[in-house]
């Protein structure tokens, strides 16, 4: 097997960890008789101090050419007061949107072996297994308008947009109920539908698709609850 693979070791610990992964690889290629071609780029703070730009147009093409990115990390202090177009997040909202990478996949599995080392009791974490499946390139971070400005009476105000169409949550939902087919045959949609009314057309888009995959469950969850279910009871998941 010969594959490219484009390395973006990014900022603070994003190339120590980038470089132990890549030596990782290396020995997967030398054992298994695999080619690995790696293609360094910038992105985020290294390449703003490089370009003065997060995401320089030549990493987004070795990004295009190649069959697999490993992300190291970006952002730090040193970049904390830059302007919004010279953050170093900005190159990975971009990178993001220009590869239509549009869900994140979250893995959740306690290992025995390790199961002593989280500070939550054993007998809640036993068994837990489950993935989170997070909508990347829609809502808060893409909406517009996203901005600061000083209104008419001379104070500061700020807005950001929640924007969603039918179609960016579709397929995400699709994305999780796919999984859980091969996985335990649930679905938990987690939302605010009892304030924001993107919410709303989220949970009746769940339960339009939720028609697709008869043999998962489909339940809702709103996030406040969510976030204490996640430590209270996590193996519901």
């Amino acid at each position: 097997m010969k594959k490219r693979i484009a390395l973006l070791p990014g900022d603070g610990i994003g190339p120590e960890v980038l470089e132990s992964a890549t030596d990782v690889l290396k020995s997967v290629a030398e054992r298994f008789n695999h080619e690995f071609e790696f293609e360094y780029g910038l992105i985020g703070g290294a390449a703003i101090d490089e370009h003065n730009n997060p995401l320089p147009e030549e990493t987004v093409t070795a990004c295009k050419k190649a069959d697999a990115i490993l992300l190291g990390a970006v952002g730090g202090p040193k970049w904390d007061q830059n302007p919004s177009e010279l953050r170093p997040e900005k190159g990975l909202l971009s990178i993001r949107k220009q590869l239509d990478l549009f869900a994140n996949l979250r893995p959740v599995k306690v290992f025995e072996s390790l199961s002593d080392a989280s500070p939550l009791k054993k007998e809640y974490i036993d068994n837990v297994d489950f993935v989170i499946v997070r909508e990347l390139t829609g809502g808060l971070y893409f909406g517009q308008p996203s901005k600061r400005y000083v209104n008419t009476e001379g104070e500061q105000e700020a807005v950001d947009t929640l924007f969603y169409k039918r179609t960016e949550i579709e397929r995400v939902i699709r994305e999780g109920f796919k999984m859980a087919v091969a996985r335990k045959g649930k679905v938990t949609s987690v939302d605010k539908a009892n304030v924001l009314e993107s919410s709303r057309l989220w949970r009746e888009v769940a339960e339009d698709v939720a028609k697709d995959f008869p043999d998962v469950k489909l339940e809702h969850m709103l996030v406040d609850n969510a976030a204490m279910q996640l430590i209270y009871a996590p193996n519901q998941f």
